[in-house]
């Protein structure tokens, strides 16, 4: 069995909801497992596994929209944190014997197994956008080339790069795997219904759009608006794993940003998806509009009464778009992994 040190990006919870499972897979394997990761990764790591807090790289948002010049500079001065980190990395793998580095987009624990020497393995979606033949609108060209740029530089020169999606691609780098998206368990053993409501998800209260969803004649169940309780059509529910999990499960279809969890967990559940991506945010307009290409729902970079009038009067063609969407479970990475992880520890 192999000592692993595996690196978790901390920004938004994702990273760390995917992590979870190839934890507990690995664990289950019989590896022992080091965590490294910040901030959302750390909190919801951190009860089950053995997590090394690090600096963790976060974008910059005004007003929604990602920053990319800001990003940078905000990141330039916290350098010493950094190197903190490294450092402690670096004992890390001395006091471990760590054998084996993993990352899901996080770039330290990916630096500190090329010093040394030690095999990388990628997991993440984001490196669909430079090891993949893919197409994107041409007005995001710009924030597309940050994209790339600021993904080539998170986890460069793995040794295997296990690349999760929800739609198939023509791989053009080599090392590179395509998987289904990787969703937790409590989807996976989901039995979805078909509801009355539709779910709204957002990350921060939007007042215009509450007032917009009072207009459509629609049921709506909403998290994200800092409140509680019903006023008209529109539901207001505080956050909760097993509430939220639960009208996810029911909801006719769902209204929100277009980060990959959510959306991948949605569409698995055969859930038309309305996408409307932060703005800049190149990663969720890269998700929206692969969700309308493939005919699960539609993208929007901004709503109103109209398009949301025009979702659900499409919600039949999405569904019957959905009923081929390939449904997998975790095993076909699992699979890859394991023979991955033999391959390096033996070699």
């Amino acid at each position: 069995m192999a000592n692993i040190l595996y690196g978790v990006n901390g920004e938004g919870a994702g990273h760390s909801t995917r992590a979870r499972e190839v934890l507990s897979h690995l664990v289950a394997q019989g590896h022992e497992v080091h965590v490294a990761s910040f901030d959302r990764g750390l909190q919801n790591l951190k009860d089950n596994f053995e997590v090394t807090e690090i600096y963790g790289f976060r974008f910059s948002y005004v007003n929604n929209r990602v920053r990319y010049k800001r990003t940078i500079a905000k990141n330039l001065v916290t350098i010493p944190q950094a190197a903190k980190s490294l450092a402690d990395l670096n004992t890390l793998v001395d006091k471990a014997k760590i054998q084996l580095v993993i990352t899901d987009f996080e770039p330290l624990t990916c630096h500190i197994g090329h010093k040394r020497r030690l095999p990388v393995i990628s997991i993440d979606n984001q490196h669909c956008l430079t090891n993949a033949v893919v197409s994107y609108p041409k007005q995001y060209r710009g924030d597309a080339a940050a994209a790339k740029l600021v993904t080539k530089l998170m986890t460069p020169h793995a040794n295997a790069y296990l690349v999760i999606s929800f739609f198939d691609a023509p791989i053009r780098k080599r090392n590179t795997f395509l998987f289904p998206p990787l969703l937790r368990h409590e989807i996976l053993q989901a039995k979805p219904s078909e509801g009355d409501h539709i779910l709204v998800y957002v990350t921060s209260p939007a007042p215009d759009l509450a007032r917009m969803l009072q207009s459509v004649r629609c049921r709506f169940v909403a998290y994200g608006f800092g409140r509680e309780g019903a006023d008209g059509n529109v539901t207001y529910k505080k956050p909760s794993s097993s509430g939220f999990l639960s009208d996810l499960v029911s909801a006719r279809g769902i209204v929100a940003n277009s980060g990959f969890s959510l959306l991948t967990e949605a569409l698995h559940l055969g859930k038309p998806y309305l996408a409307v991506p932060v703005s800049h945010q190149f990663e969720q307009v890269f998700n929206a509009y692969w969700v309308e290409k493939c005919g699960y729902g539609a993208y929007w970079e901004q709503l109103n009464k109209e398009r949301v009038e025009s979702f659900l009067y499409n919600l039949p063609h999405y569904r019957d778009s959905l009923a081929s969407y390939p449904r997998q479970s975790n095993s076909a990475l699992f699979e890859k992994l394991d023979a991955l992880i033999a391959a390096s520890t033996t070699s």
